[in-house]
């Protein structure tokens, strides 16, 4: 059953309209993710690539020391408790403790000791403190050698954090960089490190999209190499137009400072995560009839 909720959802992913929507998920069986590629193929959303469901609140971090960086995710259930001096203080611990030991994976990171017992421990006392589950969700760490620069940027007070590292070039360069991919949402640096199964995606997209635009076959498979080049643009962060100029890329702008961009981390808090959804009068109710 299609419901009201599940089209409004989709409206909002993809701005398509109400009834476009409907149509969509009555086609796909109520599949969200495919209701967004009939969308498209059927020109009917501009979507370059699906919205992620934004879900659980808490923060993005970054930590830069010396030749090292970290940038991490750690989650809460609510806004309110992510602004919490106690969470951002654990939030901190385990930058900390991440950049001071050698791990690779999240579980690494969750047995590392601390003053206060392992990150494990950790995040279970300071759950059962604050009354909400918190959790510790990725990392990544890096190191930079000689001629290379660290650029970090934090938005919105850590719903959006950015880290980048750029060879050649100065720490200011690599700051407006790591700026721009807080803004634009690139995925990846450049088209080679696009996986194929997503290229093979988005052209057999837009093979579809020309094929309802009325296109031959034929036509339409020429059309992909034009459009797939526009995808490219969109989604890395070589090619996208510089924020600070759009005369020029990304990827343009640094080579003019003698740089290269070596790596791009972009964490925005909570993305394809589900959203807790509270329905206090239920809660209210449940209580009563309890």
């Amino acid at each position: 059953m299609i419901t009201a909720s599940m089209v409004k959802e989709l409206r909002e992913l993809t701005g398509a309209g109400m009834l476009d929507c409907k149509k969509a998920l009555e086609a796909t069986n109520g599949n969200i993710d495919q209701a967004i590629d009939w969308l498209r193929e059927n020109g009917l959303s501009k979507a370059a690539k699906k919205a992620s469901r934004i879900a659980a609140d808490g923060l993005a971090h970054i930590l830069i020391e010396d030749n090292k960086a970290v940038i991490i995710e750690v989650n809460s259930e609510t806004d309110f408790v992510a602004k919490n001096e106690e969470f951002t203080s654990l939030v901190s611990t385990i930058a900390k403790a991440i950049l001071d030991n050698d791990v690779n994976s999240v579980e690494e990171v969750m047995a590392i000791n601390t003053d206060e017992g392992t990150i494990n421990d950790l995040l279970a006392a300071k759950t059962a403190k604050i009354g909400e589950k918190l959790s510790f969700r990725r990392f990544e760490k890096i190191t930079k050698y000689e001629n290379e620069a660290f650029g970090s940027y934090i938005h919105m007070g850590g719903k959006i954090a950015s880290l980048v590292l750029i060879e050649g070039a100065n720490e200011e360069v690599a700051r407006d960089v790591a700026m721009h991919a807080a803004a634009m949402k690139p995925l990846y640096v450049t088209r080679n490190d696009v996986p194929t199964d997503v290229i093979d995606k988005e052209k057999e997209i837009i093979k579809e999209q020309a094929i309802n635009e009325g296109k031959s076959a034929d036509i339409a498979e020429k059309m992909v190499s034009g459009r797939i080049n526009k995808f490219y643009k969109e989604i890395c962060l070589d090619e996208q137009e510089f924020v600070k100029d759009s005369d020029t890329t990304v990827g343009n702008y640094v080579k003019s400072n003698n740089g290269a961009i070596k790596a791009m981390y972009r964490y925005e808090v909570g993305e394809g995560l589900e959203k807790r959804n509270d329905n206090f009068a239920e809660e209210v109710m449940n209580q009563i009839n309890g």
